[in-house]
């Protein structure tokens, strides 16, 4: 990798993101934790969800990741309350597809991913990169089941 591609890589706003992960707490109500790991970097996220209605009433991250993984993370976070399971693995899905098949960035309300599209040529941090939905779909899921 060159110095010009970890510039782009690591950009200015891809920094700033990282540095202001929001929901940051962790829940002592959840409806639902998961935590997910990318065996390849080690990233890890552990999402909390109070769920509400088929909703995120009330949301919490604790992400030990990359840049990367941060800033995907902050952008997610930033959209998770009132979001429906279908929503969440909608911008799951569109971001897989970003990264592994040079897809559209994900839709509305989970817009902020093009400054992720660098990292489409990193193999290597696209499972950093979807953690966070991940984890956040599977705990959806968990609390749909438990109710």
């Amino acid at each position: 990798m060159s110095d010009t591609d970890l510039i782009k890589l690591y950009s200015q706003r891809i920094l700033a993101l990282a540095a202001d992960i929001p929901h940051t707490r962790r829940l002592q109500n959840a409806t639902a934790t998961v935590r997910r790991r990318s065996p390849l970097c080690g990233s890890t996220v552990t999402v909390d969800v109070v769920v509400k209605g088929g909703r995120i009433a009330d949301y919490a991250q604790d992400v030990k990741a990359c840049a990367l993984g941060q800033a995907s993370a902050a952008i997610s976070g930033s959209h998770m309350i009132g979001r429906t399971r279908a929503e969440i693995e909608r911008a799951r899905d569109e971001l897989r597809a970003m990264l592994k098949e040079g897809g559209p960035v994900p839709s509305e309300p989970f817009t902020g991913y093009e400054v992720l599209e660098p990292a489409r040529d990193y193999k290597n941090r696209h499972a950093s990169i979807l953690l966070a939905l991940e984890a956040t779909a599977e705990a959806m899921a968990e609390a749909e089941a438990a109710a």
